[in-house]
């Protein structure tokens, strides 16, 4: 109660010191002393819920801390009054003498950050970049990806349909069909972008970022795509981690598999307890792989018995937040300069 109560004052005078009109020192007072939402106001009607010899002393500060806002709200609306009734009588309007405001200096977004870090690893093992359009075909969002008409992932509550055959695209892999509809092995293609989910809570957003990759050539393994993954997960994180494939099902490739990293905020393993961010069993989830499917090969036009190749996806909020040791996606959109102050240039 009492730290609660000091960050509240600190908050408070930070808005007088920045309010410049009565109206504003006015929401100020019913954001804090108002009757009905007053932030002081809830915390003294809280007071009941602490245990009884900490209510007189937290009584105390409550009433002390209410004190010290109404003078302070007095002060201000009196500064206020007399620096209108200073310039109505023709005073100065600018003080020039008065040292300026630097302005903000923008900072590289998180996200943007991590996906062009992303970006670098991969370039540096010889994979192109490649884009496509965000409202997509049903054919290249679906149809080529071997995901047919009564597929799940058509279901309403997880696309956003712009019309009867255009969406929205809910993953990057379109791109793939693109790439591969126009060129000829050997490629080595990433794909970063937007994609549009109808999913919104701590840990998912409806609008999000991925990076789809994909290798086709004469003689690609599930060995091949090891290497490539696990040297991958080893750059991005700056750390030898402990990297694992476990079974999986996409509609887009066979075999499939996810891709787990060992927890890099308490290193444990499942015998240890682990933490609360790998829920005790020493993993995290990093991303999806597989080997391309045959049937979206036969979409495309490229022989099977010649060609193979891998594919894989990965969230950039995903990675984000375990680099940066966050719990909320959210925190990325909100566009709340203390947030991004937190990154350096």
């Amino acid at each position: 109660m009492i730290e609660a109560l000091e960050k509240l004052h600190e908050e408070a005078a930070r808005r007088l010191e920045r309010c410049a009109s009565e109206p504003e020192l006015e929401q100020i007072r019913i954001d804090y002393l108002g009757r009905k939402g007053g932030k002081l106001t809830a915390l003294m009607r809280g007071l009941r819920e602490l245990p009884a010899d900490e209510r007189p002393r937290a009584g105390q500060e409550l009433n002390r801390r209410r004190a010290e806002l109404e003078d302070l709200l007095d002060a201000r609306l009196k500064g206020l009054r007399e620096n209108a009734a200073t310039l109505a009588d023709g005073g100065p309007r600018l003080d020039v003498t008065l040292p300026g405001n630097r302005p903000e200096r923008g900072r590289v977004h998180p996200l943007t950050r991590v996906t062009d870090e992303i970006i670098d690893v991969f370039t540096g093992m010889g994979f192109e970049i490649a884009r496509g359009p965000d409202v997509e075909d049903d054919y290249h969002n679906f149809e080529a990806l071997n995901i047919p008409r009564d597929h799940p992932a058509r279901d309403m509550q997880d696309t956003f349909f712009v019309s009867e055959d255009h969406v929205l695209r809910t993953h990057t892999s379109p791109v793939q069909i693109r790439v591969m509809e126009q060129r000829r092995p050997p490629l080595q293609i990433i794909a970063p972008g937007a994609v549009y989910r109808h999913d919104d809570d701590a840990t998912h957003s409806p609008v999000f970022h991925q990076v789809e990759g994909f290798m086709v050539d004469h003689g690609i393994t599930f060995g091949d795509l090891k290497g490539v993954l696990t040297h991958f997960l080893e750059q991005i994180f700056q750390d030898e981690v402990r990297v694992r494939f476990r079974p999986s099902f996409f509609p887009f490739t066979e075999p499939s598999a996810e891709v787990d990293i060992g927890c890099i905020l308490c290193r444990a393993d499942e015998d240890s307890g682990g933490c609360r961010v790998c829920r005790g069993s020493g993993w995290l989830e990093i991303l999806g792989s597989g080997m391309i499917d045959p049937n979206v090969f036969d979409f495309v036009g490229y022989d099977t018995e010649t060609f193979s190749g891998f594919a894989f996806g990965m969230g950039v909020e995903r990675i984000a937040m375990l680099k940066y040791g966050m719990d909320d996606i959210r925190m990325f959109f909100q566009n709340d300069v203390r947030f991004l102050r937190q990154f350096p240039p």
